[in-house]
């Protein structure tokens, strides 16, 4: 009985083991993908959304499509609007893999601060602000796997 238990043990080790290998992700770049930024600050009404942008060779977890190193893509928009002089921005960056899914949260982003009627809605080109794609650094490699 006692070996019996001991099997049992042994085997749900060894599925639980082979999960977990099986479940590591790996960091992979794709070709392109299309993303947007957002901005707010709690000091005034006003928000700002950069045009749908394309990024070439972005990097991605492939278990659950997150893009990598999204805090620096925020960073990117937030040093922006620093060098404008507008400090104390949140911002944030909404991605996808197909034009259409980016297009459908922009517009769905979009219209809650219309409806809400509060804010003052402001545009940033891709002219003034484009993101630059970031290779993901060996922490971020090694966190992956």
């Amino acid at each position: 009985m006692k070996s019996y238990k001991n099997l049992i043990m042994a085997v749900a080790v060894m599925i639980i083991c082979g999960w977990t290998i099986n479940a590591s992700a790996k960091l992979k770049c794709v070709p392109k993908l299309y993303a947007f930024g957002f901005a707010a600050s709690f000091n005034d009404s006003t928000v700002y959304f950069t045009d749908i942008q394309e990024i070439d060779s972005a990097w991605i977890n492939d278990k659950n499509d997150f893009l990598v190193s999204r805090d620096n893509y925020s960073y990117q928009l937030k040093n922006y609007f620093t060098s404008l002089g507008l400090e104390h921005r949140t911002c944030v960056i909404s991605f996808a893999l197909k034009r259409k899914d980016i297009e459908k949260k922009y517009q769905k982003m979009k219209n809650k601060y219309v409806k809400a009627g509060n804010y003052d809605i402001k545009s940033v080109s891709t002219n003034d602000f484009h993101f630059t794609a970031i290779k993901p650094d060996n922490y971020e490699i090694e966190a992956a796997q």
